[in-house]
């Protein structure tokens, strides 16, 4: 039986792992991660943050999946001024398909909406087309392309 439930401390060796994974599948989307090792997150103040909710989905007593949202305030010129933002979707890969990402997806939406939050955003690589599949399945568009270029000397 899946539940799903606010993260804690005692998570961390799970979470860091699961971060890990993210990172190990995203480093081909993009070359100007380091080499690792490298953390996107402070999982730890993330889970004890009043403005961010860490969720872990559990199969038993097994955690199988995460992800988190946060409170962001927007630049001046942004409407809405504050927006639900979520990021450290992961599902232990045996897990995959089963429309547990949306359940961790729908679970902090809500908690976004109960915060008044009217706007959620997240941010995937453009060449990262099943993540891309998966988040306009819930309603999400796309916004905003960040282009680079390499300058060599």
């Amino acid at each position: 039986m899946l539940t799903i439930r606010t993260a804690n401390l005692a998570d961390l060796p799970v979470l860091l792992e699961f971060e890990q994974g993210i990172i190990t599948f995203e480093r081909p989307f993009n070359p100007t991660l380091r080499p690792d090792p490298i953390n996107y997150y402070d999982l730890g103040e993330l889970i004890s943050a009043d403005y961010a909710e860490v969720v872990v989905v559990a199969d038993g007593d097994e955690i199988i999946a995460s992800g988190y949202a946060k409170e962001i305030t927007a630049a001046e010129y942004i409407s809405p001024r504050k927006h639900c933002f979520l990021g450290f979707m992961y599902v232990r890969p045996e897990y995959r398909g089963r429309g547990i990402n949306k359940l961790v997806m729908d679970y902090l939406i809500n908690w976004g909406r109960e915060r008044g939050l009217t706007e959620v955003r997240l941010q995937v690589y453009s060449e990262n087309a099943g993540a891309i599949r998966a988040y306009e399945k819930v309603g999400f568009e796309g916004l905003l392309l960040e282009m680079r270029l390499e300058v060599k000397e």
